[in-house]
């Protein structure tokens, strides 16, 4: 999603050209670091009436345990939400101190922080700032604080997009992308692995604890220094999960979550505040974070409450609440205004809300989303489709256009009057719809194609016959699944398309966010210290329930807990992948 951004090194005072335009002054090459006891930069996102602000302070003094940044505005500037630091303004002046997790500020360290705020008129940058009553950005040794214009003119030249990359419309495009090391040794442990080992996947963080790493694994700091080893000098996606809201996934069990119903402060300050810190990270700046906001969320406050056969009490629960609108809001407002962070809502898939009373409804519902508790529409540069789901990417052989002896497709029982047939159909008419109710123009879709390939010797050659509408789908089409509805561990699932940057018209990417291997739910109780559950949709004996059509659920036998290694899965995958493995 493209911004228009001005990246400035705030300085002790600005300095007029000739012109008469505004400069902002930094400490000359010249000047030693050490001279200058810290340092601010202070990137400025603004529009017509409103901006965010992206704040870098660096210590090159004594270490601390507790800070405060102070400054004056010379307009009318107000803030109206923060993140990273506790803000308030009186006036002109404001102060922004450190959050409990963030007070530690080491010599040499830095420390990063934003804030929306409002405004009319100019929105000029701040003349001075004062850490903890100390000058920044001058140098204290008595050389000359402004010298000129050291870079030369445009303050807003150099890097618009903060860090060391320019903020860019679709983060995959010219970029590399994680290969997480954890998921890439298993995945080369089985036989016939290494074929797909070195291929990127999302990394998960489905519990507090995760952001710490579990059981000895990597943590998101980890994760994140072993990204930029990665990168090299080039150009380096990292794609995070962010998964862990209140009373998480409403409408299955073994998706359950740690957080109660009722939470919320719970999940924003120990969970999105301390992922937000990390993300904001200085150090971190030149990686392009992709993040999958709340999987298996938004969409049931739609299709599964209310008078709907598919309701449950849970998914009521959490639309009378609101904590998935406030969670997925605050998620959004927090980690979106971390310039290299683009944030991709999970858009459930075309199985979910393709049908005409859900497809409009949950478009509805991620605006509303992504304009509560501080965020806006401008904090999200896409949607993602499929999500460690098994839809099929292209329908070759049927369209929703076809129909037999007069009979519409949408009539057969697969299709069960559904819009669309397929993923890609679906993730870009759904990419209109999103626009058409106010996001973005220029937002793109991903669509997750980790287990959605379907190939093997059940993959149909061509359509099916013609005898009626349901011979010709069930003949032709390649998803193999009993229903649409089932999603755990389906049996004859293969590995999609491989991930792949601007694969089509309005889709950002094919990835594998969710990484081939891992298990959806334990088709058996397993108890686990993990808050998840056992869903009969795991149990390859359920007959089904009114959200698959009363079905056999198609699940794998002897399935671990999810997210646990699933090696038969992962050998099914392979041996079922569409494109084929070489």
């Amino acid at each position: 999603m493209s911004r228009t951004r001005t990246a400035i090194l705030a300085a002790l005072a600005l300095v007029a050209g000739a012109s008469g335009t505004a400069l902002a002054a930094a400490p000359s090459s010249s000047v030693g670091t050490a001279a200058v006891p810290c340092t601010v930069d202070y990137k400025v996102n603004q529009w017509d009436s409103g901006f965010t602000a992206d704040v870098t302070v660096t210590n090159n003094g004594a270490a601390k345990s507790n800070w405060s940044l102070k400054w004056t505005y010379a307009g009318n500037q107000k803030v109206t939400s923060g993140w990273n630091a506790k803000i308030s303004q009186s006036g002109a002046n404001v102060t922004a101190a450190n959050e409990t997790y963030n007070g530690n500020l080491a010599t040499g360290g830095s420390v990063n922080f934003g804030f929306q705020g409002t405004y009319s008129g100019s929105n000029a940058i701040p003349a001075a700032f004062t850490l903890d009553g100390v000058t920044c950005n001058v140098d204290n040794g008595g050389g000359n604080p402004g010298g000129g214009d050291p870079g030369g003119g445009d303050p807003g030249g150099g890097n618009p997009g903060g860090g060391n990359g320019s903020r860019v419309d679709n983060p995959y495009v010219g970029a590399k992308v994680y290969v997480n090391p954890e998921w890439s040794k298993n995945a080369a442990a089985e036989p016939g692995g290494s074929r797909v080992s070195n291929q990127p996947t999302g990394v998960w963080l489905d519990r507090i604890a995760a952001i710490n790493g579990v059981n000895g694994g990597m943590g998101l700091r980890a994760h994140l220094d072993e990204a930029l080893k990665q990168k090299g000098t080039g150009e380096e996606v990292i794609q995070v999960v962010v998964y862990d809201l209140p009373g998480r996934d409403c409408a299955a069990l073994a998706s359950n979550g740690e957080l109660g119903p009722t939470e919320i402060d719970k999940y924003k300050t120990q969970f999105i505040d301390p992922i937000a810190a990390i993300l904001g990270d200085a150090k971190y700046s030149s990686l392009r974070i992709v993040t999958t906001i709340e999987i298996d969320s938004l969409p049931n406050l739609v299709t599964n409450t209310g008078s709907r056969e598919t309701a449950t009490p849970q998914c009521d629960t959490m639309k009378a609440n609101g904590n998935y609108i406030k969670g997925v809001g605050y998620a959004l407002g927090k980690l979106g205004k971390i310039p290299n962070v683009y944030n991709y809502v999970d858009a459930g898939h075309h199985g979910w809300i393709g049908w005409d009373d859900n497809f409009g409804a949950s478009a509805d519902i991620f605006k509303q989303a992504a304009t509560s508790e501080g965020a806006s529409v401008n904090d999200v540069a896409g949607f993602i489709t499929n999500t460690a789901n098994y839809s099929a990417l292209k329908e070759n052989n049927f369209t929703i256009n076809d129909s037999v002896n007069g009979t519409s497709v949408r009539q057969s029982k697969w299709v069960d009057w559904n819009q669309y047939v397929d993923e890609q159909s679906f993730a870009q008419a759904f990419r209109q719809k999103l626009v058409s109710v106010g996001f973005n123009s220029n937002i793109g879709m991903l669509i997750d194609t980790s287990r959605n390939g379907w190939g093997g010797s059940a993959r149909p050659a061509g359509p099916g016959a013609k005898t009626n509408v349901d011979t010709y789908v069930d003949g032709g089409r390649y998803d193999r699944r009993i229903h649409m509805g089932n999603w755990c561990n389906q049996s004859g699932a293969g590995l999609g398309e491989r991930p792949k940057a601007a694969p089509a018209a309005g889709i950002d990417a094919y990835v594998w966010m969710k990484p081939p291997g891992e298990s959806d739910g334990s088709s058996t109780a397993i108890s686990n210290d993990e808050g998840k559950g056992f869903d009969r949709m795991c149990d390859p004996t359920y007959g089904g329930n009114a959200r698959n059509g009363n079905n056999a659920s198609g699940a794998l036998a002897n399935a671990p807990v999810s997210g646990h290694w699933f090696s038969a899965q992962f050998q099914e995958l392979m041996k079922n992948a569409y494109p084929p493995l070489s």
